[in-house]
């Protein structure tokens, strides 16, 4: 995780980016994202199994999830948190919330 964040950061950097990455900003970009996730499916009920087989499918798939992710991490980044703790915390109280 350490190293992706370190790659985001050097990524914003370069572009002077961080100006634009208000938390209002990046909650948006964090729904459009989902948002273009989300397209994928609109209409159609495709199971992982037809993603995965679907080279085009799924490499579409997978860089609007990488998107989504990459402004959830520099969210979580710029508040200054553990994201891993952040992330095992959640899980944790998951646990709890939905015994298995």
């Amino acid at each position: 995780m350490e190293e992706i964040i370190k790659k985001l950061e050097e990524f914003v950097e370069k572009r002077n980016w961080r100006q634009f990455h208000s938390p209002k900003n990046l909650a948006i970009s964090i729904a459009i994202e989902a948002a273009e996730l989300l397209e994928h499916f609109q209409w159609h009920d495709y199971g992982f199994e037809e993603i995965v087989t679907n080279e085009k499918k799924r490499k579409e798939i997978e860089e609007e999830v990488a998107d989504t992710m990459i402004y959830c991490l520099l969210f979580l980044n710029y508040m200054g948190v553990n994201i891993n703790e952040v992330l095992m915390n959640k899980i944790k109280k998951n646990e709890e919330k939905y015994e298995a």
